[in-house]
């Protein structure tokens, strides 16, 4: 709904693009098992697309098949209420990650 003249800048925010609740529903709500998680933006988009995607997927599944076949019992030593996310950058992430097994 807003009017983008010829010469005016934009800045697109990074961290708002996986936050579109036309597509993620609740879309600030952490859900590892979301439907349609594919439509996330994290490795770019169309001719923009990270050239190094599909080592990243590659090397993030067997880091976590790995992690939690020798760690079964791995879970969260602190309420997630009380982990503090990181959310003022251009990167999203969490400070820390209290576990226990």
């Amino acid at each position: 709904g807003t009017t983008i003249r010829a010469g005016e800048g934009i800045l697109p925010l990074n961290n708002s693009a996986n936050h579109d609740e036309s597509v993620f529903p609740d879309a600030d709500t952490l859900d590892i098992r979301r439907e349609d998680a594919r439509s996330h933006l994290a490795f770019g988009y169309g001719i923009h697309q990270c050239i190094g995607q599909n080592l990243g997927r590659i090397e993030l599944e067997i880091v976590y098949g790995t992690l939690f076949k020798r760690i079964p019992d791995l879970k969260l030593a602190a309420p997630l209420s009380e982990l503090k996310f990181k959310d003022d950058a251009m990167v999203y992430g969490i400070y820390e990650l209290p576990v226990t097994w």
